[in-house]
């Protein structure tokens, strides 16, 4: 209950957050000083816990020091000022930050050993995606799923469950409100709308290694060109505030809920989900804090309404296959992501979503969002696994 008050809180705050943003558009010039602000504060008292979620899934594969409290927050304080300034960032890295770091300090005072901390930090990175997205059965999937690639670990599947429901109850008792989604039109199942389908995954595929091999290419060269790490997100701030101004418009800032929304009802241009991938990466890979699955929802979902200029499927439909599947393909969670599509969008599109979902997962290679994500079984379809290595060699 005490992670879901703070989460409760979180989601409040960041909508304020964003709403005067976009009534004091001025604060966007501040961004670098935001960056700066953030680099100081990881630098000089979190540097122990600047990992993020790849500590809590290294804590899962390998358990030791206790993940320190104040990861939660730091975060919360981190992804705050990312907003607040105009930085291209999700929410969802917050909350699973938030709720491992809580979580984990029951430990010692429980006396868990080993086996028993993986399975209550599996069962807190369930209960704080499915809370923050109002999608419980996906966000325990998603804890079971996202450490381990190929693999789930089936001995936390009661616990993950029960966090997530739990969680999710509770968020509804503090009236956490979630974007909800329509799709018009929804083709009926034939021979031509699922080759129509594969298609689309594959170019969901295409994105999601795209991404993830980028956020993580300029990652490194900001650590490797720049060595005082505060500097890197007021660089990184200069750049995203200097293509705010260059393109004249905000949408491709924060969460950038309206253009998701918008993609459902009508054809997005090629540029929203390029735009907002390069926005998002300069972002993140820079040092601001947040997460990359809202962003992820974003690009995914305006590329597949651009791609319904040439697929022949519904556009709402196009939209949300690759709302779930670049989200799918980029993180390795197909199984979680097909959940999410029928909790957001009905069981109706539950066919179409799961063939872009396992499409994009096959065909995106061992790409990954989340570096320190282990391969438990390489993804043996033997086209899915060729593709994915020439995809790899992009």
């Amino acid at each position: 209950m005490y992670r879901n008050c703070l989460r409760r809180i979180f989601l409040v705050s960041l909508d304020w957050t964003t709403n005067f943003r976009e009534h004091h558009l001025w604060l966007i010039a501040l961004l670098p000083i935001g960056g700066l602000l953030i680099g100081l504060l990881y630098n000089y008292l979190g540097r122990d816990i600047e990992a993020g979620n790849n500590l809590i899934i290294d804590s899962i594969h390998n358990p030791k020091e206790i993940i320190p409290f104040r990861m939660a927050p730091f975060v919360y304080i981190g992804t705050l000022a990312t907003h607040f300034f105009g930085g291209s960032a999700g929410r969802e890295g917050t909350a699973l930050q938030m709720a491992g770091a809580i979580a984990d300090q029951f430990t010692k005072r429980f006396k868990l050993n080993p086996s028993e901390r993986k399975i209550l930090l599996i069962s807190a990175i369930a209960a704080g995606f499915g809370s923050i997205f109002g999608t419980p059965l996906a966000g325990a999937v998603f804890g079971l799923e996202v450490f381990l690639i190929g693999r789930i670990k089936y001995d936390a599947i009661f616990s993950a469950f029960a966090a997530a429901i739990l969680a999710d109850l509770a968020a509804n008792l503090w009236q956490v409100k979630h974007t909800h989604y329509h799709i018009d039109i929804i083709s009926h199942i034939a021979a031509l709308p699922i080759i129509y389908s594969v298609l689309a995954g594959i170019a969901f595929a295409l994105c999601a290694a795209s991404f993830s091999k980028t956020i993580n290419y300029v990652s490194a060269v900001f650590k490797s060109k720049i060595p005082y790490a505060p500097l890197r997100p007021f660089i990184g701030g200069i750049i995203v505030w200097a293509a705010v101004f260059a393109t004249g418009t905000t949408k491709y800032s924060g969460l950038g809920i309206p253009t998701i929304l918008a993609s459902f009802d009508q054809q997005l241009p090629f540029y929203d989900f390029t735009l907002k991938m390069a926005f998002t990466i300069l972002t993140l890979s820079s040092g601001f804090k947040g997460g990359e699955v809202t962003p992820l929802f974003f690009i995914g979902a305006a590329l597949g309404s651009a791609l319904s200029f040439f697929i022949p499927l519904p556009t709402g439909l196009l939209a949300a296959m690759g709302f779930t599947a670049v989200f799918a393909g980029a993180a390795n969670t197909p199984l979680a992501c097909m959940l999410m599509a029928i909790e957001l969008f009905g069981a109706e599109c539950g066919i179409y979503a799961a063939i872009a979902c396992v499409v994009s997962y096959l065909f995106s290679g061992h790409n990954s969002i989340y570096s320190r994500q282990v391969v438990g079984e390489p993804k043996n379809s033997r086209f899915g696994s060729y593709c994915g290595k020439k995809i790899n060699q992009l």
